[in-house]
């Protein structure tokens, strides 16, 4: 009884102190990727309905990450100059009609072409959203702040996959595009309604970093190489919703309802874990040092498929291995890439941050499909697994110029 009580306080605690704002926000996030049923069939539904091959199909997604890219600079450039709330909610209603176009589309030049602007579009939500959070949100659990944000947006990734493979098992792909679409123009609506746009952020000044930066994310070289390590990483996670699906279906035969169900172990484990996770961690270990620990189990969660029989129960260890990762990886980054920025030019730093994910995007199908084209799956996970141990070296590179720099600190005080 004594141990459930104590679960029961750090849960309960975990969610503590969080403005009612942030939570709006997360309800708007849930809605949204309640409806999240594309990207995570996108792959299988261009190799098995519309027949492309594997290169063709690697360029679709590649067009989706570059359109990623520049929707991301974009959004960053319109929050800093217009503000994140009309960036969100324009980017949440339009990347819901061209979902629902997308349905209509079948020829491979236009899927690239409409893949594209729609990536464009949707995906300027990011550095909106991010900056949001910093704004409903006080320093002090700003972690936790997007914490919830994942929670909520892991909530509605558990339920969208699970529903969109029975959906596409059952009533055709079309249905996916549609829901996708509507629940987009949803969100947008419940955010007009229920959520107020907050003028001024908290003002705080960086302490655990080398240096405050006041100018332009570009000329912020030490976060230049703290987004390009996060861009390996995120490289071999996003493998998760390019190859892995194909992988699944071709090498495990799992049909499409069971794919989304497994995706959606990934989304309950985080709204389940996340926060107290967070919480117990969030002010007690560097944050470079946990970010670290999740690019590994990251790399490990692929690297699994080569040493084990390929049967059901090994892809729920993975989903679990790569869920943990997750956790201890992505909040953290968020929250660092915060930490670096001021109100002023947040809208860059959390552009180029979304950028990385976005780079992601485009190498991820492109580079993970054609090695499993030309070479097998099994060189794409050691390729993957390598990624990811270069990627934690990278992150204590960065660890220990932060330490050296407080130190040089400390003796010229």
């Amino acid at each position: 009884m004594a141990l459930l009580r104590h679960l029961f306080t750090l849960y309960k605690n975990s969610f503590s102190g969080l403005s009612k704002d942030i939570w709006l926000l997360a309800f708007v996030s849930f809605v949204n990727r309640s409806g999240t049923m594309v990207l995570p069939f996108l792959t299988v539904y261009l190799t098995q309905e519309l027949d492309f091959s594997k290169g063709r199909t690697g360029i679709v997604m590649g067009c989706f990450g570059m359109g990623s890219i520049l929707g991301t600079y974009l959004g960053g450039y319109l929050t800093d100059r217009i503000g994140y709330y009309r960036v969100m909610f324009w980017t949440l209603f339009v990347s819901g009609l061209l979902f629902i176009l997308l349905a209509t589309i079948r020829e491979f030049e236009w899927l690239c072409v409409a893949v594209f602007v729609l990536s464009m579009v949707a995906d300027a939500f990011r550095p909106a959203n991010i900056s949001a959070a910093s704004f409903y949100s006080i320093p002090a659990n700003r972690t936790r702040s997007f914490s919830l944000l994942r929670l909520a947006v892991n909530l509605g990734f558990a339920v969208g996959p699970a529903v969109g493979g029975i959906l596409a098992g059952t009533k055709g792909y079309s249905w996916l595009f549609w829901v996708d679409g509507l629940t987009c123009i949803a969100s947008a609506i419940l955010m007009r309604i229920f959520l107020a746009e907050k003028k001024e952020a908290v003002q705080e000044e960086p302490s655990h970093h080398d240096k405050p930066v006041a100018g332009s994310a570009y000329r912020d070289k030490f976060y230049l190489w703290f987004i390009l390590i996060t861009a390996i990483s995120a490289f071999s996670f996003m493998q998760l919703f390019s190859t892995l699906p194909v992988f699944l279906k071709e090498d495990f035969l799992l049909n499409e309802s069971e794919i989304g169900w497994l995706l959606a172990l990934n989304g309950l484990l985080i709204a389940a874990l996340e926060m107290p996770i967070v919480y117990s961690l969030e002010s007690k270990l560097p944050p470079l040092r946990v970010i670290r620990s999740g690019t590994l189990l990251i790399g490990l969660s692929f690297w699994v498929f080569n040493f084990f029989p390929h049967i059901l129960p090994l892809a729920i260890f993975a989903m679990v291995i790569i869920t943990f990762g997750e956790i201890l990886n992505m909040p953290f980054t968020n929250s660092f890439a915060v930490s670096r920025s001021r109100p002023e030019n947040r809208g860059q730093y959390m552009a180029l941050y979304a950028m990385a994910y976005s780079a992601a995007h485009v190498l991820a199908p492109i580079i993970g499909l054609k090695i499993v084209e030309d070479y097998g799956y099994s060189t794409l996970w050691h390729v993957l697994m390598g990624c990811c141990v270069s990627a934690a070296i990278g992150f204590t590179l960065l660890r220990q110029r932060m330490v050296r720099f407080s130190e040089l600190r400390r003796q010229s005080a």
